[in-house]
This record gives C-alpha cells, sequence and structure tokens, in this order.
C-alpha cells in the first residue's frame, strides 16, 4: 500500500492551560496518512489531554487541530466526522450482544448498513463471539468490539488512548495484528497512546514523545515504503572506510568503519556496493537501540503512564 503524502491530522501550536498551569504547549505536530504512529510521554506528559482536543472532548486554549484539513475549532462536525477513537475504556451495554450493540450505534451514524457492520466484525475477528453477550466478553474482546464500533463510519483517523491496558500477552498481540490489517486493508491511520515502550516499538511505524506537554522528538522506527521493515544504524567493518563511504554515497566513519541508518533490504544493497567496489568487509553489526532506550535517554528516566 502506497503512503499518502497529506497528513491526515495537524496539531498547530496546540496549547491548553487550566487556570495558570499549561498541560499542553505549543505542540505542532503531523500525522503521517496509513500508518500506525504512537504517542509516548511520561506521567503527566500530556497524552490523553492532547487526545481529548483532537476528540472534541475539551477545548483548545490556543492553536488548531486539522482533521483531513477541517479545523476541530472552526468546523468541528465536518473534522469529527473522519475519527474514531476510544478514549480510556470503550463503553459497552453489557446485557446487549455484541451485535446488537454495533446496530445500535450503527443507528446514530448514516451509510452503515448490515454489510458493513458483518466486515468490521470479520476484521477485528469477533465472528465466533459477535451474537453472544458482552458480559461474557474478556477485556480483550470488548477492546475489539470497542474498535469494531469505532471503525463503523469508515474513519480515516482511528484514535486508541491506552488501548492495551489491563491485556494480557495473547490480548495485546491480537490487537497489534488487527490494527496492522486496518493500515492494510482499510487505509486507516491508527494514533495510539501505550505505556508499554516494547510493544510499541512492535506496533507502531513512528513515535512522538511528549514532555512537560511539549513535542521533544519524532522517532521513525520502520521504512518509509515498507513499514514492516526497522530501521536503525549498522556499521560496516571494513579495509578501507573512506572508499567505502566515497562508494556507497552515505553515512558516516565511525569506529574504523563507515555507519549507515538503513533498513534490512538497504544492508544487503550496501554490502553488494562494496564488494563490488574491492572493498573488504569483515562484518556487519546493527547498533539499534531499543525505543526504550532512547525514549529514557530524551526523557531523563522519567517514568511513563
Amino acid at each position: 500500500m502506497l503512503v499518502e503524502t497529506e497528513p491526515v491530522a495537524r496539531l498547530q501550536g496546540v496549547t491548553k492551560k487550566m487556570g495558570s498551569k499549561t498541560l499542553v504547549g505549543d505542540l505542532t505536530l503531523d500525522i503521517p496518512s496509513g500508518q500506525i504512529f504512537g504517542f509516548l510521554g511520561p506521567n503527566g506528559a500530556g497524552k490523553t489531554t492532547t487526545i481529548r482536543m483532537m476528540v472534541g472532548l475539551i477545548s483548545i486554549s490556543r492553536g488548531d487541530i486539522l482533521i483531513c484539513g477541517r479545523s476541530i475549532k472552526d468546523h468541528f462536525e465536518e473534522a469529527v466526522a473522519h475519527i474514531g477513537a476510544i478514549v480510556e475504556n470503550p463503553e459497552m451495554y453489557k446485557y446487549l450482544t455484541g451485535y446488537q450493540n454495533l446496530r445500535q450505534y450503527a443507528r446514530m451514524v448514516q451509510g452503515v448498513n448490515k454489510q458493513r457492520i458483518d466486515e468490521v466484525v470479520e476484521l477485528v475477528g469477533l465472528g465466533q463471539r459477535i451474537h453472544d453477550k458482552v458480559k461474557t466478553y474478556s477485556l480483550g474482546m470488548r477492546q475489539r468490539l470497542g474498535v469494531a464500533q469505532a471503525l463503523l463510519h469508515r474513519p480515516k483517523l482511528l484514535i486508541l488512548d491506552e488501548p492495551t491496558n489491563g491485556l494480557d500477552p495473547q490480548g495485546i498481540r491480537e490487537l497489534r495484528d488487527y490494527l496492522r490489517r486496518l493500515c492494510l486493508e482499510e487505509g486507516t491511520t491508527v494514533f495510539v497512546s501505550s505505556h508499554l515502550l516494547s510493544e510499541m516499538e512492535l506496533m507502531c511505524d513512528s513515535v512522538a514523545i511528549i514532555q512537560n506537554g511539549r513535542l521533544v522528538d519524532v522517532k521513525q522506527l520502520k521504512a518509509v515504503g515498507n513499514m514492516d521493515v526497522p530501521i536503525g544504524e549498522t556499521l560496516f567493518e571494513v579495509d578501507n572506510a573512506e572508499v567505502a563511504l566515497e562508494r556507497i554515497g552515505r553515512g558516516a566513519l565511525k569506529n574504523g568503519g563507515v555507519v549507515v541508518e538503513a533498513s534490512r533490504a538497504e544492508i544487503a544493497e550496501l554490502n553488494a556496493i562494496m564488494v563490488k567496489s574491492g572493498v573488504k568487509v569483515y562484518s556487519i553489526k546493527s547498533l539499534a537501540r531499543s525505543l526504550e532506550d532512547q525514549f529514557l535517554e530524551i526523557t531523563g528516566g522519567e517514568g511513563i503512564e
């Protein structure tokens, strides 16, 4: 699937104040289309406050948020029509079946028919249990039903606030797989916050890190155009680093070798270029640090939510 170049959402100098306290300050961030985009930050960093502004649950003190080019402040209904969201826990009628819950929600949204309900049920893997009452569902199943409900109107942007809370490892993996399917099959952009850094590293294509309500960094975790391939620094130990650097036309000299930021496929291509140029390659080592290491370095070791 080709990734669209126009961001699905743009946060432009977004600020939220409560009295004299600034919860979010001058936050500017583009959320690329067709990705799973993570949102990380220490306790009280402003993640949930930002999400609440994005879906219109609280007002924006200054700045604006554009969803598919429409302003949350000036064209609220048009903007939120492109959003599906679960903020905190999905709310369901537990005495109804999963299917009855989806039908109830569908009555409030134009253009959602039985075929679309069946599509989202299949997409989140609830086909075998959709006619059981929600009170019999596990937490993971209720999360999946919540995602199905949020997807009924085919939103361009799905916003999930801490969706893995309370899930066991199997439930987390299932959710990760379903979100990837959304990107590939529906073209949905997923904006997700979570406190599980290792899972975010597996789940997300890119992540934004905020601290004290301000953006401090955006990290690309997967290679553009092939989002299932991690990208990171690789050290090529060679006999002539200067020649190798000249031949491949990128990277930097380090530790007697050449360090290049590359995907798995690119590593093989760069190795072939060096060998063809007569450069002896003694070893290829990954220097990639985990997202947790990078997060702790950026935030000074502060805890996360």
